[in-house]
C-alpha cells in the first residue's frame, strides 16, 4: 500500500495510475512531437506501461522519464510539455503523484497547440478508471492543478 495525495493505494490503483497518465500523454505528444529520430518520450510511455504490467522495475522506468525530461530539454512549447507529460507518466512507477504531472503537462501542452486545453481535460477526465476517480479528482484539488 502506497500513499497519494488523495488517499492511500493498492499496487492495482498504483498501476492503472501509470496507465492513465501514458494515455494522457500519448494523446498529446502524438500530435505535437515531431522528432522522429528522438524515440525518449515514446519509450517512456512504453517504460510507464511495461511497468504498470509488471514488466520492468520502477527504477527504469525512472530511467525512461530522465531520458524523456533530457530530450524536453532540447525543444521548446508543445513539444516539450507532451515530452514533460511523457516523462512523468514513467515518473508514475516510482511515485503515484507524477500521474498528475503527466496529465498538467498534456494539459500545457494542448494549450501550447491550440488544441483547447478544457477538451483535452474533459477527455483525460472521461479516461479515469471509476475507482480512481475520486482519488485523482481530490488530489487535482488540493495541488490546484
Amino acid at each position: 500500500m502506497a500513499e497519494h495525495r488523495g488517499g492511500p493505494l493498492g499496487s492495482a490503483d498504483h498501476r492503472r495510475l501509470a496507465l492513465w497518465a501514458a494515455a494522457c500523454a500519448e494523446h498529446v505528444l502524438d500530435v505535437t512531437w515531431a522528432d522522429e529520430r528522438d524515440r525518449r518520450p515514446h519509450a517512456a510511455l512504453a517504460a510507464a506501461r511495461a511497468w504498470a504490467a509488471s514488466g520492468i522495475s520502477a527504477g527504469i522506468a525512472r530511467q525512461a522519464a530522465l531520458a524523456a525530461h533530457a530530450a524536453a530539454r532540447g525543444t521548446d512549447g508543445a513539444a516539450r510539455a507532451a515530452a514533460r507529460a511523457a516523462a512523468h507518466a514513467a515518473a508514475t512507477a516510482h511515485m503515484a503523484d507524477h500521474c498528475l504531472g503527466a496529465a498538467w503537462y498534456a494539459l500545457e501542452a494542448a494549450r501550447c497547440a491550440g488544441l483547447g486545453e478544457e477538451r483535452e481535460r474533459a477527455w483525460q477526465d472521461g479516461q479515469l478508471p471509476d475507482t480512481l476517480g475520486e482519488l485523482v479528482l481530490s488530489a487535482r484539488a488540493l495541488r490546484r492543478v
